[in-house]
């Protein structure tokens, strides 16, 4: 018995330092993710949707220091009623002038299982209408055969960071719009450098 003992700690002290010299790269699959918004309005509503470009973050798990970017096509953003849409890409998002949205990570905090759920924390800059601010979020991640998947739930304050609220005289529209970043992607080890 004491020989088991022995041969599982030795394992585990073996293999702890390769565990530790790995980096984490996921890479989204644009196809299979989306960002969807909710704004509060008078009487009703709006939800809507932006597809994502691409997105790249690598991290390493035991320094929390993360690099890469998530873009978002602001061009594409579709709420379901066109003159709506009209207005928020001439005089909302401004979309021809500032057609991405860039969440770029910063850090990367928690620890992801090789098969099942953790919480991870993330940091960094968004930029949006040619601005940028400091984020934090949390977020459930899953990872099933080095697939990973994410919904990543904050508030945009959008009129405290500088673009115009749309209401009018009689339709009051919220000065917050909440977002889900819908993730999917594969993780892949790779060797420290």
């Amino acid at each position: 018995m004491q020989c088991i003992r022995f041969l599982v700690v030795a394992l585990v002290l073996c293999t702890a330092p390769a565990l530790l010299a790995q980096e984490l790269d996921f890479h989204l699959d644009p196809s299979q993710s989306n960002v969807e918004f909710t704004l509060d309005a008078t009487l009703h509503t709006v939800h809507g949707t932006f597809r994502i470009k691409s997105g790249d973050i690598q991290f390493d798990p035991s320094t929390g220091k993360a690099g890469g970017v998530l873009i978002v096509d602001a061009t594409s953003a579709n709420s379901g009623n066109d003159s709506r849409d009209h207005k928020m890409h001439k005089e909302i998002l401004e979309s021809s002038k500032y057609p991405e949205i860039r969440f770029v990570v910063n850090t990367v905090r928690g620890k992801l299982p090789a098969e099942g759920t953790s919480q991870v924390e993330m940091s960094g800059t968004i930029t949006l209408h040619g601005s940028d601010h400091p984020f934090t979020v949390t977020a459930p991640v899953r990872v099933s055969s080095a697939h990973a998947t994410a919904d990543v739930p904050f508030v945009v304050p959008y009129v405290q960071w500088g673009l115009k609220n749309p209401s009018t005289f009689l339709l009051k529209v919220s000065d917050k719009v909440d977002i889900v970043v819908h993730a999917t992607g594969s993780l892949n080890a790779t060797k420290k450098p």
